[in-house]
């Protein structure tokens, strides 16, 4: 399938990309919510689609790029999920000049509030709540969402929070205790805003694994997730996917042996995999990513134990593998975190359809 193919280039699994997304929305459609796919991780027109079951509205980005690609490409009601600043202000401004969609900002101080709502910018906003990753967003019970609902007025939309700490386990049980801490962060500042006179229309909150293992759902109106949607080892350690889900892997060409060291080299590196290790947390034999056969996708069980800019380093235990994988040989490699794997600088994604599909990078 994949014969004549200059590597290292992104593979997308169709079928498995299209079982995860029907599942996704299947599970959001009978909690009562409604699913705002994350693009940060696809960036691709053609996987969004697919994502929100065909509706052109209602998705998340993380780069204004992003949001040009997608508003441009029809859809609409589109979140920037990143802490708007005032430097960003005029791209927002031509996107929305540009194409006519609503582009919703998230922020988490007075200070940024009194800058969007004294500048000619008619955009709504989120108040993002810190529900316990400590990353962004203030506390729910802080004086300061008061303040900036009021500051804000008419551009009030609603709340935002992200239990990106969920990635930090790989007990079901522990993800369902964060996911209630989520829900109960999001929908008691929604309360506290309502409680004081203001609308709140929106109630947002999302991350793959407490969207999926949330016991209860209550209050709020959307989910964001993303990583849904490819998977990768990282998520497996967890025991958020099966290995049958994870449908993005990079095409690799073996390009040499060095049987004195007991290693071969394939043309995937850093910037075809990134340096994120991030799933040996759980799963030690990750390394940087998972070598498969090329065709059928089974593990073969060696794995990319160190990356150069361009060059993957496999340990070799039994020279067997010499013969099996000559160079100019392929295979694929399953990425440990593929929200850094796909944004490698690909341009495009090579489906297993037949099809190439572009993406977009840069902010």
């Amino acid at each position: 399938m994949f014969e004549g193919f200059e590597t290292p280039c992104l593979i997308l699994d169709t079928v498995r990309l299209r079982r995860n997304a029907a599942r996704m929305l299947a599970h959001c459609g009978a909690q009562g919510v409604l699913l705002r796919p994350h693009l940060k991780t696809s960036k691709s027109v053609e996987v969004a689609k697919i994502a929100t079951g065909g509706r052109l509205s209602g998705v998340t980005v993380s780069t204004l790029a992003e949001a040009s690609h997608f508003a441009r490409a029809g859809f609409d009601d589109l979140l920037y999920a990143v802490g708007i600043t005032p430097n960003k202000f005029d791209h927002v401004a031509s996107i929305i000049d540009a194409t006519g969609k609503t582009v919703t900002l998230c922020l988490d101080s007075p200070e940024m509030a009194r800058a969007l709502a004294e500048s000619d910018l008619a955009a709504p906003a989120l108040v993002e709540v810190d529900c316990g990753e400590h990353r962004g967003g203030l506390p729910a019970g802080a004086d300061a969402l008061i303040e900036i609902g009021r500051i804000l007025g008419p551009q009030l939309r609603g709340v935002m929070s992200h239990a990106g700490h969920s990635y930090a386990t790989d007990r079901v049980a522990e993800v369902k205790r964060v996911a209630a801490a989520e829900v109960d962060a999001a929908t008691t500042a929604a309360e506290r805003l309502r409680e004081a006179g203001m609308a709140v229309e929106v109630v947002s909150i999302g991350s793959t694994p407490t969207v999926l293992h949330a016991d209860s759902l209550d209050g709020i109106t959307e989910v964001r997730a993303g990583i849904y949607l490819f998977y990768d080892l990282s998520q497996l350690g967890r025991n958020v996917c099966g290995l049958e889900d994870i449908a993005l892997s990079v095409l690799s060409t073996v390009i040499g042996h060095n049987r004195a060291a007991g290693v071969m080299t394939i043309d995937a590196g850093a910037l075809a995999m990134s340096k994120d290790i991030g799933a040996n947390t759980f799963l030690p034999s990750a390394a940087y990513g998972w070598l498969c056969e090329t065709e059928t996708m089974k593990p073969t069980g060696l794995a990319l134990t160190a990356v150069h800019q361009e060059h993957g380093t496999v340990t070799v235990e039994d020279p067997a593998w010499y013969e099996r994988l000559p160079i100019g040989s392929t295979v694929r490699v399953l990425p440990g975190h593929a929200c850094l794997t796909a944004a490698g600088g690909y341009g495009a994604y090579h489906t297993t359809c037949g099809e190439t599909w572009p993406r977009v990078d840069g902010w």
